[in-house]
């Protein structure tokens, strides 16, 4: 091993470490104690030496955000695996309700990705986000709505009545759609995911994202003693609206 390959490895750990306390004061502090001091004094170094590592320390959240994408696309994936390929309605509930969970059972890391008030530490949106490493949520959800959309013709009754003022975002978001669908094989154009059927699908995603985030800050506006079976009823609901009436869950 050369000199340089051996200061490239030592770096690549001592990052990850880096990365994995900050991790850990996330969990059991929140964002706040995430600072470079603690970090520093947990990993035995100084905290200006964090800064050859990562250029401030909202450098270093946005890169521990990633991670989190990383970790929570890879579960979701484990989940699709265990499920028919043909089936993508199962697919669909396996990835909300998995999305659920996650959030449900990792407070502070969907705080600090999906709740950040800094645009540019949510890299995991279903939009497309911003990095490549953070996509990776995104790019399950996408391809499990853009196959089901795909393989699936709309019901006349699901409406054209797209706000003009949505179109021009709705339409770059149609691309974005098409692109996270066709790189999985699945060849897919405008024709068989039109505007309504994108609009369709941002709408749905807010109102599971809407749902969790009620659901893991304590804000429901009225009691309720399991949420589950209204989250459920609701991915129902999304789905009968696309025509879905015998769904399987599970």
């Amino acid at each position: 091993m050369t000199e340089a390959t051996r200061r490239e490895r030592l770096r690549a750990e001592t990052e990850r470490d880096i990365r994995r306390q900050a991790r850990a004061l996330l969990v059991e502090h929140g964002r706040d104690a995430v600072t470079l001091r603690a970090i520093a004094r947990e990993v035995g170094i100084t905290a200006p030496g964090l800064y050859r590592y990562y250029d401030s320390r909202e450098d270093l959240l946005r890169r521990l955000a990633e991670d989190i994408c990383t970790d929570l696309a890879a579960e979701l994936d484990a989940h699709l695996d265990r499920i028919d390929q043909d089936d993508v309605s199962a697919q669909v509930y396996a990835v909300c309700r998995g999305f659920r969970r996650w959030a449900l059972a990792h407070p502070q890391e969907f705080t600090l990705v999906f709740a950040s008030t800094e645009a540019a530490l949510g890299p995991c949106a279903p939009d497309g986000g911003h990095s490549e490493v953070g996509d990776q949520f995104g790019r399950v959800f996408l391809e499990v709505a853009g196959r089901l959309i795909a393989s699936h013709p709309l019901p006349d009754d699901l409406g054209d009545d797209v706000p003009e003022d949505l179109r021009a975002d709705l339409a770059a978001f149609q691309q974005v759609l098409l692109a996270a669908v066709n790189d999985r094989g699945v060849e897919v154009d405008e024709a068989a995911l039109p505007l309504r059927a994108v609009h369709h699908v941002t709408q749905s995603w807010v109102r599971i994202y809407g749902h969790v985030a009620l659901e893991v800050f304590g804000r429901f506006p009225f009691a309720v003693s399991d949420p589950e079976p209204l989250f459920d009823s609701m991915l129902a609901q999304i789905l009968g609206e696309m025509g879905f009436r015998h769904l399987t869950r599970p």
